[in-house]
């Protein structure tokens, strides 16, 4: 074989090799992929819950039939854990409900039920009342018995009301009232003994606490009333509008300690 054959060869060869490597690495090597696009999120919405059914509510104010007392006995269960099993509440700041008035019962908790007598509390509880549950619960506690209290007979060191038993300058507006500033007689309403009147549904207050007493009369002398529109009661802020202080608390002091005196005590 010449020289310049196998030179030919070999370049050939050479050529032959190289093209096969070429193609090897770019097997090995894959190119670098397109950069793609991010899938949009996928939103799927909760279905709306149904709302619960709702039983329209009994109108508060509406006609009901005379309280069953021992109905209302079962009814008032719930209302022994602050007014007492028979209705004597032994924390001052609940009122004491026994001897109460049935009709009073029922409007005060029907004024509670409609927001008419603004308290949190009594408003959750009078909401699932119906007029005749309000009635059976009213019939139930005018049938307990209310406790007395005792008034303050402590003497008045200073002021006005300088030497009266404490007690004595409450009494003298509830028996007489004061003309000079329209305020009157607390017992035209209340009565003398402070069991005050079914009729036109003016409670009793007679051995009330003190401190729940103060806490009302305080909010009538601002203004306060309980109800709306026609079926406002506007008396109570006018009638305490002008009372001091002193008179307030001595008020509930006297109020807190009336009771219809019994036996022998009666005939003295």
């Amino acid at each position: 074989m010449s020289v310049g054959r196998f030179l030919g060869f070999a370049t050939a060869a050479s050529m032959i090799f190289a093209a096969a490597a070429s193609a090897q690495t770019g097997a090995s090597a894959p190119a670098a992929a397109a950069p793609s696009t991010p899938a949009a999120a996928e939103v799927t919405a909760t279905p709306e819950t149904p709302p619960a059914p709702v039983a329209p509510l009994t109108e508060a104010h509406g006609p009901a039939q005379p309280g069953d007392a021992a109905a209302g006995a079962t009814k008032a269960a719930a209302c022994a854990a602050c007014h007492g099993m028979d209705g004597n509440s032994a924390d001052p700041q609940y009122p004491k409900l026994a001897g109460q008035h049935e009709r009073y019962i029922a409007r005060q908790l029907a004024l509670f039920k409609t927001g008419e007598r603004a308290n949190p509390i009594m408003m959750g509880f009078a909401a699932p009342l119906s007029p005749q549950d309000m009635r059976d619960i009213g019939a139930h506690f005018a049938q307990q018995k209310a406790l007395p209290g005792t008034a303050d007979e402590t003497r008045i060191e200073a002021g006005p009301n300088q030497d009266l038993k404490f007690f004595q300058v409450g009494e003298r507006i509830w028996r007489g009232g004061d003309a000079e500033r329209a305020i009157p007689a607390c017992m035209a309403c209340h009565g003398p003994d402070g069991r005050g009147n079914p009729g036109p549904a003016y409670p009793a207050i007679a051995g009330q606490h003190a401190g729940y007493t103060v806490q009302q009369l305080t909010a009538f002398r601002a203004g306060t009333s309980y109800g709306s529109g026609e079926n406002a009661n506007l008396v109570m802020a006018g009638v305490s509008k002008d009372l001091t202080d002193e008179e307030i608390q001595s008020l509930a002091s006297y109020v807190q300690g009336l009771h219809t005196a019994q036996g022998d005590v009666a005939a003295k």
